[in-house]
C-alpha cells in the first residue's frame, strides 16, 4: 500500500511587498498552523518514508516543521524546484518516480496546483481549495509508485486548520 499526503504551505507573510513571491516566509500564524497541523497528521500518520518539498521559503519552512515533529532529519527533505507552483500534472510525474522502498510521503507545494491534483485523485471529496497547512491523504492498494495514477485510490482523510477551530 502506498500513502500520499498533500500538503499546502503554511500562511505566509505578506508585509513586506518587495519580497519576491518565492521568498515569503510564514507568518506567526502560518509557523502556529504548520505545528498544530504536523502534531494532527502524527496523530494519523505515524510514519512518513519522505519528506519532498519545493524549495519556495514558506513551503520548505512549512516542510521542516512538520519534519521536526516527526524526528525526520531535515538533510534528507527532497527539495524539488518543479513543485514551486507546478501543474497538477507535475504531481503525477514526480509520483511516479518516487523510490518504491517509500510507503508513505509527504508532498509540500503550492495552489493552485496542489489543490486541481488533490481533485484528480479522490472522488469522495473535492475542493475549490485546499486551505494554507491542508493535508489532504489518499491511499492506493499497490507496490509500486508508478501505478499509483491509474488505480483506485482511496480518500484517508482532508484536514486543514480552521476544521478545528
Amino acid at each position: 500500500m502506498k500513502t500520499l499526503l498533500l500538503v499546502r504551505h503554511a500562511k505566509s507573510s505578506w508585509d513586506n511587498a518587495s519580497v519576491a513571491d518565492f521568498d515569503r516566509p510564514l507568518n506567526a500564524r502560518g509557523q502556529k498552523n504548520a505545528d498544530e497541523m504536523a502534531s494532527r497528521l502524527l496523530l494519523r500518520v505515524p510514519a512518513i518514508d519522505a519528506f519532498i518539498s519545493s524549495p519556495a521559503k514558506r513551503a520548505k519552512a512549512t516542510a521542516l516543521q512538520f519534519a521536526a515533529a516527526y524526528n525526520y532529519s531535515t538533510d534528507e527533505i527532497i527539495f524539488e524546484k518543479g513543485l514551486y507552483l507546478a501543474p497538477a500534472s507535475f504531481f503525477s510525474n514526480l509520483i511516479a518516480g518516487i523510490d518504491n522502498n517509500f510507503n508513505s510521503i509527504a508532498i509540500f507545494s503550492h495552489n493552485p496546483g496542489i489543490t486541481d491534483f488533490a481533485n484528480s485523485l479522490a472522488t469522495a471529496v473535492t475542493t475549490d481549495n485546499i486551505p494554507t497547512c491542508g493535508i489532504f491523504a489518499v491511499k492506493a492498494e499497490v507496490d509500486n509508485w508508478g501505478e499509483f495514477a491509474n488505480t483506485a485510490r482511496d480518500l484517508l482523510f482532508y484536514d486543514y486548520p480552521k476544521l478545528q477551530e
